[in-house]
């Protein structure tokens, strides 16, 4: 027993995310026509090898319900680390955009950790 609970990790912990419905609501299609959003957080942000650094509208895009001006005005020419990535598997498509430091739900202030927007769609999946 008290090997087992020694035992050193291997490689680094997992991130652990949060989900927010609210900025799900904010930075992504209101009613998709097919598959689902959704936005989570984690603290850890992105490093500064991942990615490519954007302005902040080239980051977020143009799909959600955000202010374009207020969340330019709260970036104040900062720029966004933006990893982009997609599977596909088993039926299951899914797209991932992770946004580092990321805006809270009001647009009033940033945070340092990172927002991952996940896209999926799942074969023979209805709305």
């Amino acid at each position: 027993m008290i090997l087992a609970a020694s035992r050193v990790q291997e490689g680094p912990p997992a991130r652990v995310y949060a989900c927010n419905p609210a900025l799900t609501a904010l930075f992504t299609p209101r009613q998709p026509l097919i598959g689902r959003y959704e936005v989570c957080t984690a603290r850890e942000p992105l490093g500064s090898d991942e990615g490519e650094a954007l302005e902040a509208l080239d980051a977020f895009g143009t799909a959600g319900e955000y202010k374009r001006s207020t969340l330019a005005r709260l970036y104040g020419g900062a720029r966004v680390r933006v990893v982009r990535q997609w599977t596909a598997s088993g039926g299951r498509f899914e797209s991932v955009t992770r946004l580092s430091p990321y805006p809270d739900a009001t647009l009033t202030r940033l945070w340092p950790g990172t927002m991952e927007i996940r896209f999926t769609i799942q074969q023979n999946e209805t709305h």
